[in-house]
């Protein structure tokens, strides 16, 4: 799978650790940023990655800053684009299942780096399972 990833200064850290569990695990890998620790701004960032995503040029996205909630934010500005600011395993995996989340959000500052690699592995392989689900999810694009 193709995966844009993006992050602020505060993700950084997550975001490498994440960048090398990836592809580990086989998949191709576009980092959009940041490459240092030095104050930089989100939005720039989740605009990035949405537009990877939006276009079709990556599968899917991942986001991180501190709290998650601008990277979130940010990312659902743009068409097409469903991301999912989760916290636990249930939260990824019903992203998937129940909202067909394209871009996964994380908080840095309140998640570890373990259970974040382990939401990923879950968000990923989780399928859409459309049914009811399908016409909650296209009401999306009507807003």
């Amino acid at each position: 799978m193709r995966i844009a990833i993006g992050s602020d200064h505060r993700g950084y850290s997550l975001k490498q650790e994440l960048i090398a569990y990836l592809r580990r695990k086989g998949h191709e890998i576009e980092d959009v940023g940041v490459h240092t620790l030095e104050s930089s701004d989100y939005p720039a960032i989740a605009t990035k990655v949405a537009r990877l995503v939006s276009a079709g040029k990556t599968d899917r996205g991942v986001l991180i800053c501190n709290s998650g909630i601008g990277m979130d934010m940010a990312a659902n500005k743009f068409k097409k684009i469903r991301a999912a600011n989760c916290f636990n395993l249930s939260m990824a995996r019903f992203s998937r299942e129940h909202n067909n989340s394209n871009i996964l959000v994380f908080g840095a500052g309140y998640i570890r780096p373990d259970l974040a690699k382990r939401m990923l592995r879950v968000w990923i392989k989780t399928e859409f399972a459309q049914g009811r689900h399908l016409r909650r999810v296209k009401m999306f694009s009507e807003c």
